[in-house]
């Protein structure tokens, strides 16, 4: 009796099936992991803005003594991922604008503070795909 040797053409198309549809589970989900990724860093150019903000609302006493960006201290220079970080004036609400991410419109990030008990709490939202936002900015 002679011993086989190899894999017949039904074993090889059955693995070749196999993985594409793992392929095909897993590159959208790629896709989303990476534009988060982008978009992250554009929430963390924002990061300094919340400071600003902060720091400001603790010295003058409330958010509502923020007149402009300018008061604030802190100046926006654009990155790779982020197009715009802009604050509103006497609510302390900082927009942050993605751009270059790869998804199919730039997301819109919304910083909201609150002060009380001495201290700024922030809550913030995101515009978007919510798989491509990162988890502390989707709306529930």
């Amino acid at each position: 009796m002679k011993k086989q040797q190899g894999f017949t053409l039904i074993e090889l198309m059955i693995v070749i099936a196999i993985l594409g549809i793992l392929i095909a589970i897993a590159l959208p989900a790629y896709q989303d992991y990476t534009i988060r990724t982008k978009n992250v860093e554009c929430l963390n150019v924002a990061a300094s803005a919340k400071l600003a903000v902060s720091e400001t609302a603790q010295d003058r006493g409330s958010l509502a003594a923020i007149t402009s960006q300018a008061m604030t201290g802190y100046s926006f220079a654009a990155s790779s991922y982020c197009a715009s970080v802009i604050i509103t004036p006497v609510t302390g609400v900082i927009t942050a604008t993605t751009q270059n991410t790869g998804a199919t419109a730039p997301a819109v990030f919304t910083l909201t503070p609150t002060a009380a008990d001495g201290r700024v709490d922030w809550m913030c939202r995101g515009t978007g795909k919510a798989s491509q936002l990162p988890a502390e900015c989707r709306t529930p």
